[in-house]
């Protein structure tokens, strides 16, 4: 199970844990072997210094909405940091594992809070990733500023490609942690319609905040985005390929029963809430307190007294998926994504996310790569089988091809409904599931989700034509 939150008691256990969290934040700049070890080596150096590490955790895991304090090492004779063989200044290892991937090392200020930054030249230096500014680096740039530099970002950077981010601007918008309290009808794609009076909603997919400082906070926004190009250059797609008119649906299940009716939201509604209120009205909020089930049970009654606030879900660039928990209590997680960050067999793991916790839950380019994988695997596997079958590949003790064909029935029974799932997210309000939980199977819990991702299911449709004739048989 994946922790984020706080530790389990023992040392070794809740070390691992954190390190684990952690990784499921990085950015992917670095090599996941290289991450790997700078976090650890960072957990490392904390562990005896319980304040600054829940600081890291509330930094990262939140992505900077939370106020964190300095998260500090000590001072080497160079200033560098050696990890894995490898040198670098520590603030600009950590900003480019949890913030810009491609970040150079001269293109950081500290934000003025920050006690022990690195340019203070203290003994001690803060490599809190929140603790920091991008900022516009003209050696880096040959003199001319880059879109990245002019319009810094926190958090992941989109898929967008920057050849096709054209007339980047600031505006200022006044911090809120609290998705209830405002809302912001900016749209980052002007060619995608806001939604109709009365459903407002937050349509700006990657506004993330440039710091902490109290105050007005600077977004930066990119309204002039291509984008066909963008599914050639992310996906290898043909640009000809309209995204889907809905980015997911959501389905809600009281143990094995699916109780109202499937909730779908919009492309041009990247965020949507699930919470436990009744307000009937769509949009961009999906109310469970308004599904009655003549059905329902106490245990299902009780639990979902306890989904208050629920989760937020967002759509990301192409089709990534992050989410955050708003409830006051943990949901639990189904995640192919996860399971891969925290280095779990995929389908192994449930993962536990904390309230207040902000984490990305799916990956449209893993996803895309694996449909791609098992689907040309069950395709040579059924080659294999039919060949087998008719004794044209038989076995060193079989008759015939009955050895190879029983050797390889598992891999050509992979079917439409096994790669589907590659597409599916699904989360459990209040309680867990699996080998860590009384409970064995989701549907044993007493409120559920399961959200489809209707870009993943479009790519796998078009990997399944793409396959021979054969594969029909899927």
């Amino acid at each position: 199970m994946s922790v984020l939150g706080p530790p389990p008691s023992s040392s070794a256990d809740a070390c691992l844990s954190i390190v684990h969290s952690l990784m499921c934040h990085r950015q992917g700049a670095d090599n996941e072997g290289f991450a790997k070890r700078a976090i650890e080596s960072l957990v490392k150096k904390l562990k005896e210094k319980k304040d600054e590490l829940d600081s890291l955790i509330t930094a990262v895991t939140t992505n900077g909405v939370q106020p964190s304090k300095c998260v500090t090492i000590q001072r080497t004779l160079d200033g560098r940091l050696q990890v894995a063989g490898r040198k670098g200044f520590p603030h600009v290892i950590y900003a480019r594992l949890w913030r810009w991937p491609d970040l150079h090392k001269n293109e950081l200020k500290h934000v003025k809070f920050c006690q022990f930054a690195f340019d203070l030249k203290y003994d001690s230096v803060c490599v809190n990733p929140y603790h920091y500014e991008r900022v516009a680096s003209p050696a880096a740039t040959g003199g001319v500023l880059h879109p990245s530099s002019v319009c810094p970002r926190a958090g992941p950077p989109p898929l967008i490609k920057d050849e096709f981010v054209q007339d980047c601007l600031q505006i200022d918008l006044h911090p809120h942690a609290d998705p209830y309290s405002q809302r912001r009808p900016v749209s980052v794609y002007p060619s995608m319609p806001l939604s109709p009076p009365g459903q407002h909603h937050s349509t700006a997919p990657y506004p993330q905040p440039v710091s902490n400082h109290p105050g007005a906070t600077s977004v930066s926004l990119c309204p002039s985005v291509s984008l066909c190009p963008l599914v050639s250059v992310c996906l290898n797609l043909s640009p000809s390929l309209a995204g889907p008119e809905f980015w997911c649906s959501i389905s809600y299940f009281e143990l094995d029963v699916q109780v109202g009716e499937m909730f779908k939201v919009q492309s041009n509604c990247p965020l949507v809430t699930v919470d436990g209120y009744v307000d009937p009205s769509g949009g961009d909020r999906f109310c469970l307190g308004q599904l009655s089930n003549v059905h329902r049970t106490a245990t299902s009654h009780r639990a979902r007294l306890h989904i208050g606030r629920g989760v937020q879900l967002e759509c990301r660039g192409e089709g990534d998926v992050w989410m955050r928990c708003l409830s006051d209590h943990s949901v639990f997680v189904q995640s192919l994504y996860l399971d891969r960050e925290a280095g779990r067999a995929p389908g192994d793991g449930v993962h536990k996310i904390y309230p207040g916790a902000y984490i990305k839950v799916f990956d449209l380019r893993q996803c895309h790569r694996q449909m791609q994988q098992q689907a040309a695997a069950a395709q040579a596997a059924a080659v294999t089988q039919a060949a087998a079958v008719v004794g044209a590949i038989p076995g060193p003790d079989g008759v015939g091809g009955i050895a190879p064909a029983v050797s390889v029935c598992s891999a050509a029974g992979l079917g439409v409904d096994d790669l589907r799932r590659l597409c599916i997210v699904r989360l459990s309000f209040v309680k867990g599931w699996g080998c860590d939980y009384p409970r064995q199977s989701i549907k044993d819990t007493p409120c559920w989700l399961e959200v489809h991702l209707h870009r993943a299911l479009q790519l796998l449709d078009q990997v399944l034509h793409t396959l021979p004739p054969r594969e029909h048989a899927l």
